[in-house]
């Protein structure tokens, strides 16, 4: 069953507890705000946390040692929300004013603002944002090969967002409309003309969930911690592969959709993140207070954070590069202690790892986390491998985790744990790296015929 199929199943058993009782409605919608909030502005970089969100938008508390323009910033974008949630109770149109409207309530306290943008000589600039007017200079980015990905030029811009709302009446008025695919597509013909000196990304996701709402769908979050995936996609959609967008824009409304149902019928609506979060942040007020005990280097120390952080860190890093075995010929995780490799494969190498530090007397040094790839199977590539690695060095009265011999990730005290979040960032950092020395190699194939 495709991703299309059951969010249109799951907005089917929606519909069927609809009307939805008020408090319940107002309960879930708010979680989608605040969600949509966080996220849709950590993706374009603000800097406060979910935590310090919510106290914002609930509370008016504002974060300390926290940038001003972050909070007015996603103050502005709230407000832009809650307009929506009120705009599409009714059949309200979606016209190039309107959504020039949006753009000035997102920067509607902004006196002055700058953004970065590359001069036509390719150099790094900065100039003066045009608030809720279309752009009048080009916006276009440099990608990771450092090939120029260009936008609409300036000139083209009115003509191009006119056809988009053509295009979109046109489609909206179909009888066989999928309003999934036609808001997935909006979002990215959007982002393709990129209308606007800044805010397109947040604009995009504004007008897509505008879209789906209108036609009775919860609003798509797209997660900060999922960054990287959204970019792909569209980096896919650039390259004219438009279905892995649209499918990735489907499942994160299916988790929507199931909230949106749990809420209706009176279950929790809270996601184990939510959670994360909120305990995140009472550890972070908790340090404030007294002095943090210091422990030193031991060997029972270090087999409790071989436990509570490397041994998690190890099976999930393991467990995530297993998706890079099916471009190489040979594959093998190992554990290594000291630079003593310990042998096992994939799910029992920690078990091993454990039992080989239980058996040294002296305190260690270093425990490296390592999956090796060997041979590339492509032919034409020519012969070449990669070591995916994580490095844990300890300290007197700390560990340090690193992806090479200087670079420093997280460094804790020997009290603190990884959490889950902070593994997962471990572990996409090293991903990237990976994919990333792949992408090299494909394009100096292409360079050279």
């Amino acid at each position: 069953m495709n991703f299309l199929t059951t969010a249109e199943q799951l907005k089917n058993e929606l519909d069927t507890l609809r009307p939805l009782d008020k408090e319940a409605e107002a309960r879930i919608m708010q979680k989608f705000r605040l969600d949509w909030n966080y996220h849709s502005n950590k993706l374009e970089g603000n800097s406060l946390t979910y935590g310090e969100t919510k106290a914002l938008i609930l509370f008016g508390i504002t974060a300390r040692g926290k940038a001003l323009d972050d909070h007015i910033e996603l103050s502005d974008h709230n407000t832009v929300l809650e307009r929506l949630i009120e705009v599409v109770k009714g059949e309200y149109p979606l016209t190039e004013s309107f959504i020039r409207d949006i753009h000035k309530l997102l920067f509607t306290r902004v006196s002055e603002l700058e953004t970065k943008a590359v001069t036509p000589d390719g150099q790094s600039t900065k100039r003066k944002i045009a608030i809720g007017r279309y752009k009048t200079q080009p916006n276009h980015v440099i990608t990771v090969t450092e090939e120029t990905f260009y936008f609409a030029t300036p000139e083209e811009t009115p003509a191009k967002m006119q056809e988009l709302i053509e295009w979109f009446r046109k489609e909206k008025e179909k009888p066989d409309v999928n309003p999934i695919i036609l808001a997935a597509l909006f979002h990215y013909r959007f982002i393709r003309i990129h209308p606007f000196d800044d805010g397109n990304g947040r604009v995009a996701r504004i007008l897509m969930n505008f879209i789906l709402m209108q036609f009775g769908y919860p609003p798509v979050i797209i997660k900060t911690e999922d960054k990287e995936n959204y970019y792909a996609v569209l980096r896919l959609a650039d390259a004219d592969e438009l279905e892995p967008f649209v499918e990735y824009i489907t499942e994160n409304l299916i988790r929507s959709l199931e909230i949106m149902i749990r809420g209706a019928k009176g279950e929790n609506i809270e996601e184990p993140e939510d959670l994360d979060k909120e305990l995140a942040l009472f550890e972070r007020k908790i340090r404030t207070i007294g002095r943090k005990i210091e422990i030193q280097k031991s060997k029972a120390v270090i087999s409790e954070v071989f436990n509570k952080s490397i041994a998690p860190l190890a099976n999930s890093f393991f467990n995530e590069f297993r998706t890079f075995d099916k471009f190489y010929i040979q594959y093998h995780a190992r554990i290594y202690i000291d630079g003593k490799a310990v042998l096992g494969e994939y799910d029992n190498a920690t078990h091993y790892a454990k039992q080989e530090l239980d058996q040294i007397q002296i305190n260690i040094q270093e425990i490296k986390i390592s999956y090796f790839h060997n041979e590339f199977n492509q032919d034409g590539f020519g012969t070449f491998s990669y070591e995916s690695r994580i490095i844990i060095s300890f300290e007197l009265t700390k560990y340090k985790i690193k992806n090479d011999d200087t670079t420093i990730i997280y460094e804790k005290l020997y009290s603190e744990q990884l959490s889950e979040e902070e593994i997962k960032e471990i572990i996409t950092l090293e991903k990237k790296k990976h994919l990333e020395f792949l992408s090299r190699k494909y394009d100096a194939l292409k360079q050279n015929g």
